[in-house]
C-alpha cells in the first residue's frame, strides 16, 4: 500500500520548471517548504524565486546525468516536461513524432532512471504529467497522445517495480489547462495553479493517479463503453 509524506521536507525535482504547470508545481512545493531544484533546458528562464534552477534537457544523456549531480538528495521527481509539435501521424514530420516520444515518453523514463538510486534510497514518489490524451486521441494531436498513451503505459509498469522499492508513483490526468501550449485550444481549460495543488496533495497522499478535471474523468469512464461513445463520427 502506498504511504503519505510530508512534501515539507521533500527534495524535489521539477522538469520543464521555467513556465506552465511545471513553474506553478515547483512554486507550490516552495509555499510547502520543499527544497525544489527547478530543471530546465535554458535555466536562465527559471525566475521563480526560492528555487535552485538546474539545466536539464530530458532528450540528453550528458544533461541528465550532470542534473543528478547538480541535484543531490532528490527523493521527489516530478516529470512535467513536455512538447506540442502539432504532429499528424500521417502527414507530419517524423522528426517531430520522435520529437514527442523521445520528450513524453523516453524523455521521463531516462530521467526516472536516472534519479532511481536517490528515490530507492530516500524510499521517494515519482509524479508524472499525462494527460486526458493518454486515452483518447484526434488526428491533429495524434503524436501527443501516442506519446501521452506510451508515458501512462510505462508509469502503470514502473509503479509495480518501484512500489516493492518504498518508491510510490503517481499519475496526473488532465485535459486543456490555462497554459501557453493550449494557447489555441478552444474548450474549457483548467487553472495550472489548482492543477498543481491537485497534483501534490495526491502525492503527499499516496495515491496512484489523480483526474483532475471532467474531462479527464469522462475520457476515462469512456473506455468501458463501445469505441463510438469516444469516437462518435466512427458510429
Amino acid at each position: 500500500m502506498p504511504t503519505t509524506r510530508d512534501l515539507s521536507t521533500a527534495t524535489a525535482l521539477v522538469t520543464g520548471a521555467n513556465r506552465g504547470l511545471g513553474r506553478h508545481l515547483a512554486a507550490e512545493l516552495v509555499r510547502r517548504g520543499a527544497t525544489v531544484y527547478a530543471g530546465a533546458r535554458d535555466p536562465r528562464s527559471v525566475d521563480l524565486p526560492g528555487v535552485v534552477p538546474v539545466q536539464l534537457d530530458v532528450t540528453d544523456a550528458a544533461s541528465i546525468a550532470a542534473a543528478v549531480e547538480a541535484a543531490p538528495g532528490v527523493d521527489l521527481l516530478v516529470n512535467n516536461a513536455g512538447s506540442a509539435a502539432g504532429a499528424d501521424l500521417l502527414t507530419g514530420s517524423l522528426d517531430d513524432v520522435r520529437t514527442e516520444l523521445e520528450t513524453h515518453y523516453v524523455g521521463s523514463l531516462a530521467v526516472t532512471r536516472a534519479f532511481l538510486p536517490s528515490l530507492v534510497a530516500h524510499g521517494g514518489s515519482v509524479a508524472n504529467v499525462l494527460s486526458a490524451l493518454s486515452w483518447v486521441t484526434f488526428p491533429p494531436v495524434g503524436a501527443y497522445a501516442a506519446a501521452k498513451s506510451a508515458a501512462w503505459s510505462m508509469t502503470s509498469a514502473i509503479r509495480q517495480q518501484l512500489a516493492p522499492q518504498g518508491v510510490t508513483v503517481t499519475a496526473l490526468h488532465v485535459g486543456y489547462m490555462d497554459t501557453d501550449m493550449a494557447a489555441g485550444a478552444e474548450g474549457p481549460k483548467a487553472d495550472p495553479a489548482e492543477v498543481a495543488v491537485a497534483l501534490l496533495d495526491a502525492v503527499a497522499a499516496g495515491e496512484y493517479e489523480v483526474l483532475v478535471d471532467d474531462t479527464s474523468r469522462q475520457v476515462r469512464a469512456g473506455l468501458s463503453a463501445d469505441l463510438t461513445a469516444l469516437y462518435p463520427h466512427l458510429a
